[in-house]
C-alpha cells in the first residue's frame, strides 16, 4: 500500500520551511533598513509606483486594508513614506513616499543579489522558480474562490 502520508513528499511542507529559511536570510538585511518582511514589500511596491491607494497596495500584496493601516502608520513613523487623504473622497489613503524612503532604495538595492547568493542559484532561476511559486498559488486560489 502507498503511503501518501510522507512530509518528503508534500509541497506545501517544502514550501513552508523553505519560506522559513528565506526569512532568516531576510532578516538581518531588513534589520539594518528597520523594516520588517511586509514593510519591505510595500516599500518594494511604491518604489515601483509611488502614489499608491492602500487598496492598490493591498490589492498587489494580497493583504486587506485592516493589515496594512498598521503597517503604514509604522512606515510613516519612521520617516518613509506619508498618507494623504485623496482630494475628492477622503475614504481614500494615498501612501506617497518621501525622500528618506526613496532614499532607502539604493540602500536595499543590494537585497535580490544578495538572497541568490545565499540560495546558491542564479538569478533567471529564481526568478522562474518564483513564476511557478506564483502559478501553483494562483491555481489553489481558483479552486477555493
Amino acid at each position: 500500500m502507498s503511503d501518501d502520508l510522507n512530509l518528503d513528499d508534500f509541497v506545501c511542507f517544502a514550501l513552508y520551511t523553505a519560506n522559513h529559511a528565506m526569512n532568516r536570510v531576510y532578516k538581518p538585511l531588513l534589520d539594518a533598513l528597520d523594516l520588517t518582511y511586509p514593510q519591505y514589500l510595500v516599500m518594494v511596491t511604491l518604489w515601483n509606483e509611488d502614489g499608491q491607494t492602500v487598496g492598490g497596495i493591498g490589492e498587489k500584496l494580497l493583504l486587506e486594508s485592516s493589515t496594512l493601516t498598521p503597517l503604514l502608520k509604522r512606515l510613516e513613523a519612521i520617516g518613509y513614506v506619508k498618507r494623504e487623504r485623496g482630494k475628492n473622497d477622503e475614504r481614500v489613503v494615498i501612501i506617497r513616499l518621501t525622500g528618506e524612503g526613496r532614499e532607502l532604495r539604493q540602500r536595499a538595492a543590494a537585497i535580490p543579489r544578495c538572497i541568490a547568493e545565499a540560495s546558491g542559484r542564479e538569478f533567471a532561476e529564481l526568478k522562474r522558480l518564483g513564476a511557478d511559486v506564483i502559478a501553483l498559488r494562483d491555481a489553489l486560489q481558483r479552486k477555493t474562490a
